[in-house]
């Protein structure tokens, strides 16, 4: 390897280059500076400007990096590789492969000779540590990407996505009952101990189980409804309703549950609730928070027209006035 790329630096000067290579008069630095150039190991400063010596040379030069030889990793794509794995990126971006390629070697492999696996279905964290031997190779490192670049997908791999088990509370267990969906921890807990304690209604509305959502997650976990929860609380005949923080997110949230699973369950806001919110912010004047920034404002009519005219008027001041009234206040005397 040249001395200046055992430099571990871009660029270098002109003294450095007199230092390095011991030259002993100017003509001899023309002949060292020209011969790194012919070489392709450096390439003038033009900005860095001339010595003022005739011949000129530039006071600074980029350093060039070595050319890679990378026919081998070439060869090996063409030949070497399951036709399954679409090689057309990485014959493009072979230093990709080069950093990928220990990784698709593995997956080669498992194609090659356990493909027969792939029949059973398992969570993407299994699949992953079956293939790679690490088990968040495909969530969180690299394999997403490079899988895609492979044209490989999740259905091929037959992996499939896990959620976190849902937390519910059900005060009897009978079909066709009123199951309340909740976005915060804190609400879940309060309403919760207010049915074990007082009742089976809440706020007027008589309910059958609560369900801790959790945000965003209960898209997720929904996707595993059935298998998830007991049959009573799965069952088709339940009528669902859902209740979060009254701001853009929480709408977005109900939103886009509601087109998840409308055709298979009855869903809607739970009204009372919501106007429990509203009518105990005025009445208090209790100053809001301003809503949180970053937050997805692409909401529908989907919630909003389940509200009457008045209520409607108020949540949408709110929303236009940057606040929002968070779940959390109402507690356990409100129910």
């Amino acid at each position: 390897m040249s001395k200046l790329r055992n430099l571990n630096k871009k660029t270098i000067e002109l003294e450095e280059i007199e230092g390095i290579f011991k030259v002993q008069n100017y003509g001899q630095l023309c002949d060292v500076v020209k011969d790194l150039i012919n070489k392709k190991e450096i390439v003038q400063i033009k900005n860095s400007g001339g010595n003022g010596k005739t011949p000129t040379l530039y006071k600074r030069y980029r350093i060039r990096e070595e050319d890679k030889d990378y026919s081998h990793f070439l060869e090996e794509l063409s030949f070497k590789l399951s036709p399954k794995l679409n090689i057309v990126y990485y014959k493009n971006h072979l230093e990709k492969y080069k950093n990928h390629r220990e990784y698709i070697l593995l997956l080669n492999d498992f194609i090659i000779n356990e493909e027969e696996s792939l029949n059973i279905s398992v969570s993407m964290n299994e699949r992953s540590f079956q293939i790679w031997g690490r088990e968040k190779f495909i969530q969180k490192e690299d394999g997403k990407a490079m899988l895609k670049n492979l044209g490989i997908t999740q259905e091929y791999l037959n992996y499939y996505d896990t959620s976190e088990p849902l937390s519910y509370y059900s005060k009897y267990k009978k079909d066709k009952q009123t199951v309340l969906i909740l976005e915060n921890k804190d609400t879940y807990f309060s309403m919760r101990r207010y049915l074990i304690n007082e009742g089976n209604k809440i706020l007027g509305e008589e309910i059958g189980t609560l369900i801790y959502g959790g945000g965003k997650n209960i898209n997720k976990a929904f996707k595993d409804f059935e298998i998830s929860v007991e049959e009573h609380v799965s069952s088709k005949e339940n009528k669902f309703l859902y209740f979060g923080d009254l701001d853009y997110e929480g709408i977005v949230i109900y939103e886009s549950l509601y087109k998840l699973i409308k055709d298979k369950y009855h869903i809607a806001p739970f009204i009372v609730g919501y106007q429990k919110m509203i009518d105990k912010y005025i009445k208090k004047e209790i100053g809001l928070p301003k809503t949180k920034e970053g937050q997805n404002r692409n909401i529908k009519d989907i919630f909003l027209r389940e509200f009457d005219e008045e209520y409607k008027t108020k949540i949408m001041e709110i929303l236009e006035g940057e606040l929002y009234i968070p779940q959390e206040i109402l507690n356990i005397t409100d129910f």
